[in-house]
């Protein structure tokens, strides 16, 4: 009985942790990372102690949010270091990642913060940025790429394509796309 006890308990907290985390998720992309956790509670339908009991902080909340958004932007760079065409694999950078963020406002601000706590996210974002700037070099190296280029610029870029706001997120994509479009010729030697 015990054993079948704490089972439901085990798998009542796992419930709650999913839907807490799916629910950062919808608020997090709706509003960014200012949306308050008591607004994350209430669309996880779970009180405030449950929320915190799984997640201490926005931080943490936001970095396992996150976690897989995270992953899909390592493979887009990955993907644009194995195309043989350096410019084309640096192109498809800036707009699979603007789409990405587009999509996700709150993944913008997750990715462009420094999350003193959160190790690994930020472990893994470094990793991300380094594959960023290799690529860049070898875009610049290719004639493609403005010599002055620097990672920073790439920031900007999804800072700026995070101020898009619209009506719909399919509105917001296209903008997104529009906005990639002209920072590449911006950026392009």
């Amino acid at each position: 009985m015990a054993d079948r006890l704490s089972r439901t308990v085990r798998s009542d907290a796992q419930y709650n942790r999913e839907h807490i985390l799916d629910a950062a998720r919808e608020v997090f992309a709706a509003d960014g990372l200012n949306a308050p956790m008591r607004e994350v509670a209430r669309r996880a339908g779970v009180g405030p102690a449950t929320l915190y009991r799984h997640f201490p902080t926005k931080e943490l909340l936001a970095t396992e949010a996150f976690a897989d958004r995270m992953r899909a932007c390592e493979l887009i760079v990955e993907e644009a270091l194995a195309n043989p065409d350096p410019w084309q694999g640096f192109q498809s950078v800036i707009e699979r990642i603007c789409e990405l963020h587009a999509h996700d406002r709150g993944f913008t601000a997750a990715f462009t913060s420094n999350f003193p706590h959160a190790g690994d996210f930020a472990a893994r974002r470094e990793r991300t940025l380094r594959s960023v700037a290799k690529l860049a070099r070898k875009a610049k190296r290719s004639g493609h790429l403005r010599p002055d280029f620097v990672l920073d610029d790439l920031i900007l870029v999804l800072m700026a394509n995070n101020g898009i706001h619209a009506t719909s997120t399919a509105t917001r994509a296209a903008a997104s796309r529009r906005f990639a479009a002209l920072a590449i010729r911006a950026l392009q030697a």
